[in-house]
């Protein structure tokens, strides 16, 4: 019998001895299982172990091995029966052994298979292929069996084929490419390991070929396999081995194509272990099946799976993790010493909390968190470290975990640990590994649909302390319906006689329904009269206010004209002290909000206090836009700012909430203004992120910073846990997890971080391809997810809060076909690890990678920490929101060359010219520097002599996408589809290069909207185009802010409101800035561009401090002006913003009016006002602009000057001698200066130099077309002798061709009249060189120049004296003026209105797939018509229906179409009939699903209180209370729900008119229109093709 199994119910002690001695326990690698087994030996079953595999170290007694043996293998399945423990039960042995002749056979039987066991373990033990250690005796518990390396050989002899691993490690060493450069035959003649093959070759290949066939049938597209002679196709899909176990076909067949497969590499590892275990299985039941011998029992089940996987071969469903039949339970305790391996054939479920030095799960072996434990499972440990086929799983993709674990990693960075690759504190995954976290299932984020203000309540919580100065009777209104404090006074009723009498008239002129509190402070009865007293009594219902005495502490909360008020009173005691009168009282809202009205009156120690508190009661609720079932009491949740600062992003536990609908939650009171509506027609919805998760994945922190950890910039501990993948991992998913504490401030060490994985979707095999999915990152110490050299990760609905550095990371620039969904980033903060991540102080500071005593300048070289990091523009950003970073929230960043450990796998500049993934309907807000950035590099080389700067500080680059990242092929544009840009400091979106478009964009409140600069400056590049079509743009709009949240500048706005600025109270707003060029806007509205004293603010301007050239082809069309936008455009002025206003770009500024939307005149000019270069006499002068409006043709002169390089160019237009204009040029380290005026063509220009005459200049006709001309006078001194060529440059091969001499012509007026020929003339007495300079090829689009070349003309001059020439001066009166061309007036104004003008959108939305219908209500009250106000209105989009009846007029939409179903008049002339009629009108008229506005004119107030109940039916939260002589505006909707868009406003005399402005959803689903609803997700067809297989 073999060694280590007992017949009997005993061992023999000498057996025991004997193994005991041999063998020796190891304790500290391998965990020891806590499981019933060790309890109790004598309850063991097979059937417990039918499918389970040898742990490596296990308790056990020797019956109990045997269980576990039979099933390792098909050879030992097939053995004798003597081995199936379940034939041999202690009652059968004793009926064997009762007769002699039975028992004398059964001996004999016995004795020849124990000489034969004894062989062939003899044979084993010689191979080393088992080893059984046994400890003490089953009833001591302490036998154990230390591996279970099995290796048989029934068809193969490979172990890791009897415990097939999940990865990657079991595949060939050959690379990929190596296996299908050779054939079949040679892959199939490498099967060494397989001892007996049945089939050759090609019988292998045909027979492998059906099983494709029948297993694929039409579900994927099938490659049948060639031939053994001819090599693999590198196309063919890999397949789920799963799919092919359940073709009916012989087993022993079936194993041996899988086999082959594996060796193909056509197989997806995720599945290989269970195709395999299922196979062999089939094989041992067909072994036993020709035996006669088959064990139903254990073998039921695989038949069953079977026949259910072969009925239903697409429904195969994933069991969970924790449910499968052969984990172990394990219960390690708390060892913090302890090191744990769980290798080959140790499948263990973890069932409570465990604290351990650190776990290696690998060679196969699975770690699995039990989902219902008795309580929540916390795994403490330094690190865990997943390789080589090991595996950890909490809940699967289908079967999310449901329970609660968390796993710490712990240790400090002062520990001398460190694992090569990870490092310390980290959940690694190393090759082969599996990590599967899959948590349960929730909203991960959504949008307010109300806003919530500071407090809960719409004017903000009040409270008012006052002790000493507080004397008398304080009083404070409040209105019912908003919890407003109107008014707020005190009457000093102690010291006073007159001071009752102004009380009473002070309540007498409040209107009725009004709240009114009181608190006494110090006395208030000395002088209080009884009238007063009568007053109080009357008006309130006070009782107490009859007797109020000396210094005696009162309160009283009532509502005038109800008979009834709550009160209190004290009475005052000797010693100075007494109780609190203290009142409370609860009200409503009209839209729903419990608040508190409290007052209270008090003597402390002598001293009086009273105050005041109107507060939300209970907490606030939130209205969302999803819904919101998920989110649980308890879990936190954060809002994100909607203000300039990401500080006002604020933290909320959820507190019980029975009577909230799916899309409400409640919270307790927040600080800061939190949008929860579209705003002038821009979404400035906050993003409401879910932080809590059930699984949860935290770093051990200390109480402080320590160590070497940059103490000096945090004062807290840095040095959190890490989740690392590395490359050819086996799977990685992660969903529904919760990571904070984690990342460390170290290069490689983030929250989640694939490091150079490589491609990880289907193209890398991986299939489902690798995800990172509804994770909440949040308080972490280093980014939120590294993608480092890794391609094909979707990360989808993430949310990344509170973290240093870049927070969405792609790194080395080489990552791509990354896919970012849905994911939201605020509050990212910078960090120390790259140049770019830090801040001013830490850019000076960190120096140690720098050269020599360079001192790095922040702005230059750091300052641009990011949420989204976007290293390589080929990768897709879908629905993203970055809601707050210290510099950007996102950034297209390009390195020219691969950097770090990615150093040459891209060819110098590909980033730059790569096409841009798809860019779609993406936020930023809350922004310091700019919402969207794209733009600049980083530096890809380490530091030098030359260029001293740290590696990867900010750099020079432009983004110009071509086809196939090849600039000798045409531009690709990059489209930036659906941006929303608000509250960002700077700039709203900043892009350079070409070409870039943006649309359906919308712009508010930024410093600057957007900004659009060309690729570079000629001659650098070919010229290309930026443009933003069908887009908003916004001012000031009506998201005041809130003064607190570290907001820095708290000013007026343009109407008088105070409101939250950008950058600095006098900084210049403006909407659209245009940089270099050529740029377009069309189709776009602006709102709300309005100067005041402090600041400029206009729709359109230009970049200030401008040294370069703007083009005049940047053209304007069809943009919509509405009259909010006062100052349509500007050229500056100088002051503080503009500087001098005299750079050569300031004073060149130019664009194409083309269709006459901006000026009124189509195809004019819009110059600055002092630019003489380009205005003449018939142009029109704007002041308030600073500029003028001109017709005519406007082109580009280039200009080079070598020898000297730097003199300042003077050059003026022979038309205004007397305004020259003086250009500094820009000398871009080049060895000559540049200058790039603008020109008008058809006219004569000089150009003078403020110094000496260069030697060299070269003149270029930029952006002019075949026939264009001007006339070019250069200065030079007498005697100058002349060498004039004209050429042409190819600039992308350097080429030039089409060389001419010019000649000199007898007089000017021979060069004049000949224009197109190479003559030029000198004018001795003037000092004058006049050339015509003529563009001879055509040029298309926005080129600078033709296809052939850019034209140009070379001067060569010999210069014999060093004398300045004054040109400009003298030479006029000698020139023929008859050159100038025709000078156009402006004519033809044309009409103001312009249907097609402005974007076509009613908002700019987030979700852009729901319709929006504008909504305005404008009332008007007593005093309004007393001033001379005409009429009311409501307007619907832009249609307005007009008021001017008194009364009150009902407009009814259809909430399903945006149909206007009704409108109703309803007159004040017959009151009471009007309420009757109004009540049944809203009852019974109007339809369901109907948006119903209702508006007011004049006095109606007094017969609608009679029916107020019935605006219950169209959205009021309680009966409304209409004023005298006030107003009415309400926004309702009659439906089965109450949608959190609804506002309801009672105003009464003294008050604004009542208005409502609103952007209101239609057809939601909430509604129940009728019909099935269909939604163009645009965004959801995007990710779904990008996701399919390709």
């Amino acid at each position: 019998m073999p060694r280590g199994f007992c017949f009997g119910s005993s061992c023999n002690q000498r057996q025991q001895k004997r193994r005991k001695e041999r063998f020796k326990m190891q304790t500290d690698e391998t965990p020891k299982f806590q499981s019933s087994l060790k309890d109790n030996c004598d309850n063991c079953t097979a059937k417990r172990f039918s499918q389970s595999t040898i742990p490596q170290s296990l308790h056990l007694c020797p019956h109990q091995k045997q269980l576990l043996f039979q099933n390792v293998s098909p050879a030992l399945e097939a053995a004798p029966r003597l081995l199936m423990p379940e034939d041999h039960t202690l009652k059968k042995r004793r009926r064997v052994f009762s007769s002699p002749e039975v028992a004398r056979e059964f001996a004999l039987h016995l004795l020849y298979f124990a000489i034969f066991a004894v062989a062939v373990l003899g044979l084993l033990h010689w191979h080393g292929m088992i080893q059984l250690f046994q400890g003490k005796s089953c009833k001591d518990g302490d036998q154990q069996i230390q591996s279970t390396h099995w290796k048989l050989s029934y068809f193969t002899t490979n172990s890791s084929d009897i415990y097939p691993l999940h990865k990657r490690f079991v595949r060939s060493t050959i690379s990929r490419k190596d296996k299908q450069e050779k054939s079949l035959l040679t892959i199939y003649q490498r099967m060494t390991e397989v001892k007996e093959i049945l089939l050759q070759c090609e019988s292998l290949v045909k027979v492998t070929n059906y099983v494709l066939r029948d297993a694929l049938g039409k579900t994927l597209e099938f490659h049948p396999l060639p031939t053994c002679d001819q090599r693999l196709n590198n196309q063919i899909t890999k397949v789920d081995p799963l799919i092919l176990v359940r073709v009916k076909i012989k087993p022993q067949l079936l194993y041996q194509v899988l086999h082959f497969l594996k060796e193909l590499d056509l197989l997806v590892d995720a599945h290989l272990a269970k195709a395999f275990y299922i196979v062999k299985k089939l094989m041992v039941i067909k072994q036993e099946m020709i035996l006669g011998k088959t064990s139903k029992t254990n073998n039921e089940h695989v038949l069953k799976w079977l026949k259910r996987t072969r009925t239903h071969r697409k429904s195969f469903k994933v069991d969970c993790p924790d449910k499968a039949p052969y984990l172990l339970h394990w219960n390690p305790g708390h060892h913090e010493n302890k090191k744990v391996k769980i290798g080959r054939g140790m499948f263990l479920k973890l069932e409570s909390s465990a604290s351990l030095h650190s776990i290696v799960i690998e060679n196969g072996g699975k770690l699995v968190f039990n989902d219902a434990p008795k309580s929540p499972i916390t795994l403490k440990a330094r690190y865990i470290l997943i390789r080589s086929g090991g595996e950890l799983h909490i809940g699967a993709e289908k079967c999310p975990y449901i329970s609660s674990a968390t796993i710490t990693l712990y240790g400090k960075s002062t520990d001398a640990l460190n694992v090569e690759h990870f490092g310390q504190k980290f959940i690694g995954v190393d090759k082969g590994g599996v990590l599967e976290l899959h948590g349960r299932k929730t909203l991960s984020w959504t949008f307010l649909a109300r806003t919530l203000y500071p407090g809960g309540l719409q004017s903000g919580a009040y409270r008012f302390d006052r002790y000493w100065g507080s004397r008398g009777i304080n009083i404070r209104v409040i209105d019912p319906g908003t919890a407003k404090v109107l008014a707020a006074h005190r009457f000093d009723t102690h010291l006073w006689a007159d001071e009752s009498r102004r009380l009473q008239d002070f309540l007498r002129r409040q209107a009725r329904g009004r709240i009114v509190a009181i608190a006494v402070g110090d006395s208030a009865a000395r002088r209080l009269t009884r009238s007063a007293r009568n007053d109080l009594s009357e008006l309130l219902g006070s009782k107490e206010a009859m007797y109020l005495g000396y210094r005696q502490p009162w309160a009283a909360i009532g509502v005038l004209g109800e008979l009834f008020a709550m009160e209190d009173k004290q009475l005052y005691q000797p010693d100075g002290s007494t109780g609190m009168a203290i009142v409370r009282r609860d009200f409503q809202t009209y839209d729903g909000i419990h608040f508190t009205v409290t007052a209270f009156s008090e003597w402390v120690r002598g001293v009086p206090h009273c105050g005041f508190r109107v507060d939300v009661s209970n907490g606030v609720i939130l209205n969302l836009m999803d819904d919101a079932s998920s989110w649980l009491p308890g879990d936190q949740i954060v809002i994100a700012s909607t203000d300039y600062s990401m500080h006002q992003a604020e933290e909320f536990d959820l507190l019980p909430c029975p009577g909230c609908n799916i899309y409400q939650i409640k919270i307790g009171k927040p600080r800061y203004l939190h949008m929860g509506e579209i705003v002038d027609g821009i979404d400035m919805r906050a993003e409401v992120g879910l932080l809590s998760r059930n699984i949860l994945i935290k770093g051990e922190m200390e109480d402080s910073c320590y160590g070497q950890n940059f103490c000096h910039f945090f004062s807290y501990d840095t040095f959190g846990g890490q989740i690392k993948i590395l490359r050819n991992f086996a799977s990685v998913h992660l969903s529904g997890v919760e990571l904070t504490n984690m990342g460390q401030q170290i290069l490689g060490s983030y929250p989640v971080h694939l490091h150079l994985a490589g491609d990880v979707d289907r193209k890398g095999g991986y299939n489902p391809p690798t995800y990172v999915d509804n994770l909440s990152i949040h308080h972490c110490f280093s980014r939120c997810v590294a993608i480092h050299g890794t391609n094909g990760l979707l990360v989808k609905d993430t949310i990344g809060y509170d973290t240093l550095g870049h927070c969405f990371f792609l790194e080395d620039g080489v990552e791509q076909r990354n896919i970012l969904y849905h994911n939201l980033g605020l509050l990212t903060k910078p960090g120390t690890i790259l140049p770019s991540d830090r801040n001013e102080i830490m850019c000076i500071s960190i120096r140690n990678q720098v050269c020599g005593n360079y001192i790095p300048i922040p702005s230059n070289d750091c300052m641009a920490v990011t949420t989204f990091w976007i290293s390589n523009p080929n990768n897709h950003l879908i629905n993203n929101a970055a809601a707050g970073a210290q510099d950007v929230g996102i950034w297209y960043i390009f390195h020219r060359n691969p950097t770090g450990e990615s150093v040459g796998q891209f060819p110098d500049g590909q980033s730059e010219f790569t096409p841009l993934g798809i860019f779609y309907n993406n936020r930023v807000h809350s922004n310091f520097k700019a919402g969207l950035f794209i733009d600049s590099g980083v530096k890809t080389t380490k530091c030098n002599d030359n260029d001293p700067r740290e590696i990867l500080a900010l750099d020079f680059a432009r983004f110009r996408p071509h086809q196939n990242a090849d600039p000798r092929q045409p531009r690709v544009p990059a489209v930036i589809d659906g941006l929303i840009a608000f509250k960002n400091n700077e700039q709203g979106a900043w892009a350079r290069g070409g070409d870039i478009i943006f649309r359906n964009s919308g712009f508010s409140d930024n410093g600057i909207g957007l900004t659009l600069a060309s690729d570079g400056t000629f001659p650098t590049d070919e010229g290309s185009s930026m443009e933003v079509t069908r887009s908003v743009f916004v001012g000031e709009s009506i998201n005041v802010g809130y003064n607190g949240g570290q907001n820095r500048y708290w000013g007026k706005g343009a109407y008088g409101e105070y409101r939250t600025l950008p950058r600095n109270r006098t900084f210049p707003i403006r909407g659209f800035q245009m940089y270099d060029g050529p740029v377009r806007l069309t189709q776009c509205t602006f709102k709300k561009y309005l100067p005041n004293h402090e600041r400029y603010s206009s729709a359109l301007g230009f970049f200030m401090r401008n040294p370069w050239q703007i083009s005049p082809q940047n053209n304007i069309s069809q943009v919509k002006l509405e009259t909010s936008a006062n100052l349509e455009v500007f050229f500056g002025t100088p002051g503080q913003w503009f500087g001098t206003n005299s750079l050569d770009g300031d004073q060149t500024s130019i664009f194409h009016d083309l269709d006459g939307s901006v000026t009124g005149f189509p195809d004019t000019f819009v110059v600055r006002a002092d630019n003489y270069l380009v205005r003449h006499p018939g142009c029109l002068s704007v002041p308030r602009w600073n500029g003028v409006i001109c017709t005519g043709k406007y082109a580009q002169l280039y200009v080079q000057a070598w020898h000297p390089e730097n003199p300042s160019l003077l050059i003026a237009k022979d038309l205004y001698p007397n305004h020259p204009l003086k250009l500094q040029g820009v000398n871009r380290r080049a060895p000559y200066q540049q200058y790039q005026p603008v020109v008008m063509l058809e006219q004569a220009y000089t150009l003078s130099w403020n110094g000496s005459t260069p030697e060299q200049i070269v003149l270029y006709p930029i952006n002019f077309n075949r026939g264009d001309w001007i006339q070019v006078g250069l200065c030079y001194p007498r005697g100058t002798v002349f060498k004039v060529m004209s050429d042409i440059n190819q600039r992308t091969s350097g080429r030039v061709h089409s060389v001419k001499q010019y000649k000199a012509a007898s007089s000017l007026s021979i060069l004049q009249k000949n224009p197109s020929k190479s003559l030029y003339f000198f004018d001795i007495d003037s000092g004058i060189l006049f050339i015509i300079l003529q563009a001879k090829q055509a040029r298309k689009g926005h080129s600078y120049c033709s296809k052939h070349g850019c034209e140009r003309v070379r001067i060569l001059a010999h210069i014999n004296t060093w004398e300045t020439s004054s040109c400009l001066q003298t030479g006029y009166s000698n020139k023929d003026t008859s050159v100038q061309g025709h000078l156009m007036s402006l004519t033809g104004r044309v009409a103001a209105s312009c249907s097609q003008c402005g974007a076509p959108q009613v908002a700019i939305t987030s979700d852009p797939h729901t319709t929006y219908i504008r909504v305005q209500i404008q009332s008007q009250s007593r005093r309004d018509l007393q001033n001379g106000h005409e009429f009311a209105f409501i307007k619907v989009n832009d249609e307005v229906l007009l008021f001017e009846k008194l009364g009150l007029l009902v407009i009814t939409i259809d909430a399903c179409s945006g149909e206007i179903l009704g409108r109703q008049h309803f007159d004040t002339a017959q009151p009471l009939p009007m309420a009757d009629s109004i009540a049944n009108y809203i009852q019974a008229i109007i339809p369901e699903r109907s948006i119903t506005l209702v508006c007011s004119r004049g006095d109606f107030a007094w017969p609608l209180n009679r029916v107020s109940s019935a605006f219950l039916r169209i959205g009021a939260a309680k009966p409304i209370k209409f004023f005298m002589e006030g107003s009415f505006a309400m926004l309702g909707f009659k439906g089965q729900l109450t949608p959190a868009w609804i506002k309801i406003i009672s105003h009464s005399v003294g008050q604004l008119a009542a208005s409502v402005q609103q952007y209101v959803p239609l057809k939601l689903h909430e509604y129940g229109c009728p019909g099935k609803l269909k939604e163009n997700r645009k965004d959801l067809k995007l990710f779904q093709d990008l996701m399919s297989p390709l």
